[in-house]
């Protein structure tokens, strides 16, 4: 191992994918940069780092983690599994949020008359219906009553 080597990944039997700083790394820095990386210390185990919650995503993970502290210019040393610049990426599984499918379904009944509804209807327009007669004591409309707002105003 490089003596300036600043940190060391791999994957443990027990704790599952671990790191560790290099010897020339100032352990509180190290505990910094790692603990941002989602790393948390072993218990019992000074100086060994284990990755939270390895099941979700772990391998991606700390191939990112390696990938980030190589980018801040710290010299990285990974097991070929987790090291990005040895080996491709695994394939991630699509994640389906059924959005396409859902929208699908609709547009396809949409298209489709349900099977409550009869035949379609017709629109006819209404039959005339006669006016009925005026009464005879029934007030004629438009005209306006005497000295009602209709006359002439004076100045």
């Amino acid at each position: 191992m490089d003596p300036s080597t600043h940190f060391i990944f791999g994957i443990h039997p027990d704790h599952g994918f671990v790191a560790r700083t290099g010897p020339n790394m100032p352990m509180d820095l190290g505990n910094w940069f790692l603990a941002r990386e989602q790393f948390e210390q072993v218990p019992g185990t000074p100086g060994l780092y284990r990755l939270t919650h390895p099941e979700t995503d772990g391998p991606r993970r700390t191939r990112q983690a390696v990938h980030d502290l190589r980018q801040l210019g710290y010299t990285v040393h990974a097991d070929l599994a987790l090291d990005p610049t040895a080996t491709p990426d695994p394939p991630r599984p699509a994640v389906r949020n059924g959005l396409l499918e859902r929208r699908t379904r609709i547009a396809q009944a949409a298209g489709i008359r349900p099977p409550q509804r009869g035949p379609a209807l017709t629109i006819t327009p209404p039959a005339a219906r006669p006016v009925p007669p005026k009464p005879p004591n029934a007030p004629s409309v438009g005209t306006a009553p005497p000295g009602g707002r209709g006359q002439g105003r004076r100045a």
